[in-house]
């Protein structure tokens, strides 16, 4: 012999319906996440650096931002990141560009040291871009990324009043006691000044 079905009581039916009646926006969001109130370069996106890879400050007042110091990355982009999340890594920059689209993403605050020159004095004084890649493979450096990267710097030179040239827009291997090579021989230094020119 089969039990009737039994079904929802009358109440319980009217509270689900009000509930359903509810406004979304009424109802609870999302956690926040731990970004800060706005990232310092507009269209960034926020994945910051693990803070055992940078130094907190309080620029340009605890030190003056006279350079820009462009990287590649030798990594793609995602493992660029998980590197300047990593603690024991030691190494950071304010800024990676995404090869394929330009895609912008901050990962110091500008205010903050970041750890990419290889010499503390320029670390204080620069911030740092990084853009995934290659120094030995030309097609990393698409049009997006180096508009989107010109566009980035002309943004920080104006910014902090840095000018927008070789002496002031470098390239890592030009900094003091460094052993890298990047951007490398490959990177159009002539096109990238005047596209951040022209930004």
């Amino acid at each position: 012999m089969e039990r009737a079905q039994s079904f929802p009581s009358r109440r319980r039916l009217l509270k689900g319906a009000a509930l359903a009646a509810l406004p979304y926006a009424l109802l609870p969001g999302a956690k926040a996440t731990a970004q800060p109130a706005a990232v310092d370069y507009p269209g960034a996106e926020w994945i910051p650096a693990t803070g055992s890879n940078y130094t907190a400050s309080d620029r340009p007042y605890s030190y003056e931002l006279d350079y820009v110091i462009i990287h590649v990355t030798q990594a793609s982009y995602v493992t660029t990141l998980s590197i300047f999340q990593n603690p024991q890594k030691k190494v950071s920059a304010h800024y990676l560009v995404r090869s394929a689209d330009g895609h912008v993403t901050q990962c110091v605050r500008e205010r903050d040291v970041a750890w990419h020159a290889g010499n503390w004095d320029y670390n204080t004084r620069s911030i740092g871009i990084e853009h995934e890649g290659w120094i030995d493979r030309p097609a990393y450096f698409t049009d997006a990324l180096y508009e989107e990267s010109a566009r980035l710097t002309a943004a920080v030179c104006d910014r902090y009043g840095i000018p927008k040239d070789r002496a002031h827009i470098l390239g890592h291997y030009e900094v003091p006691g460094t052993d890298h090579t990047d951007p490398g021989p490959n990177w159009d230094w002539t096109r990238y000044i005047r596209l951040v020119n022209f930004a």
